[in-house]
């Protein structure tokens, strides 16, 4: 994957060979910070208010003083990608940490350092239409996951574990429970019924989890936002994980055992069709 031309800072458009980053960065020094990843689909965001509106609870709940307004942040990500004449399937990267000062725990009073670039990023059509192996790991993160920030070491020890296993994700359980995956949300169908973990302070509220849900709920699907065992996502009769990169992945094995018949089940792919429609995506994975 390549960059674009531009990035965005506080002081406006740059290119991207005159960025630097601050030594003293607390971003770097402490994970002191928050992100988002958005999806481009040919040119067009997608779910960029949702986004927006996280990063923004993100950013409260840690007390981070975000530099501007919603709309002004929405109007220059806009910009960013006309800029670098953004016409095909990318995604942004933006984050706000609690600026550069001298290295001490306590907040410093400095103003919040940003940036914002694209980068191109093709859809994986081949797994969404083949699903994808995962296995299992304990949840050893913090209580407070619904803040998207830096820090993500537990994340990339569990999402490491699944690469050596030959596996796409992680799945991560608490004494059984199913949370989420290492990056992504989880969500398992039995007998008619879509089952996903709530949204509480211990997951991300995913924004393609919300659209799932409400697709799920105007196809007619029963939605039960409940926790489920880690027994009970192995005898599911489908599972899929679902994020900004990975959009709807189907799920065919767990830990060695297939799940069902080891194809992607049936609802799931009407999901990934009402997914497609619903972003607006012109070119199908599911013809």
């Amino acid at each position: 994957m390549s960059l674009y031309d531009y990035v965005l800072t506080q002081d406006g458009m740059i290119t991207k060979e005159a960025l630097l980053y601050p030594f003293e960065e607390r971003g770097l020094q402490f994970g002191d910070g928050v992100y988002e990843v958005i999806r481009i689909y040919q040119g067009t965001f997608d779910l960029l208010e949702e986004h927006i509106d996280r990063l923004f609870r993100s950013a409260e709940a840690i007390r981070l003083e975000v530099p501007f307004t919603k709309n002004e942040l929405i109007a220059s990500l806009q910009e960013l990608a006309v800029r670098n004449d953004v016409q095909t399937d990318a995604k942004l990267y933006l984050q706000i940490t609690r600026g550069s000062a001298p290295r001490e725990h306590s907040f410093p009073d400095v103003p919040a350092n940003f940036y914002a670039y694209i980068e191109q990023s093709k859809r994986p059509v081949p797994l969404l239409q083949q699903g994808v192996r995962a296995v299992l790991a304990d949840d050893i993160r913090w209580n407070l996951c619904f803040i998207k920030s830096l820090n993500l070491l537990p994340n990339i020890l569990a999402k490491q574990t699944a690469k050596e296993k030959g596996a796409f994700e992680a799945i991560l359980h608490k004494q059984g429970m199913v949370t989420e995956g290492s990056s992504s949300n989880v969500f398992i169908i039995k007998d008619q019924v879509l089952y996903t973990h709530p949204a509480a302070d211990n997951i991300l509220h995913g924004c393609v989890r919300s659209r799932v849900l409400t697709l799920a709920s105007k196809a007619g699907l029963q939605v039960e936002e409940t926790a489920f065992t880690t027994d009970q996502l192995l005898k599911a009769d489908e599972v899929f994980i679902t994020s900004t990169t990975s959009e709807i992945m189907p799920v065919i094995e767990i830990e060695g055992k297939l799940i069902s018949s080891g194809t992607p089940g049936d609802n799931t792919r009407f999901l990934q069709r009402a997914y497609e429609k619903e972003s607006g995506i012109k070119v199908t994975a599911f013809a």
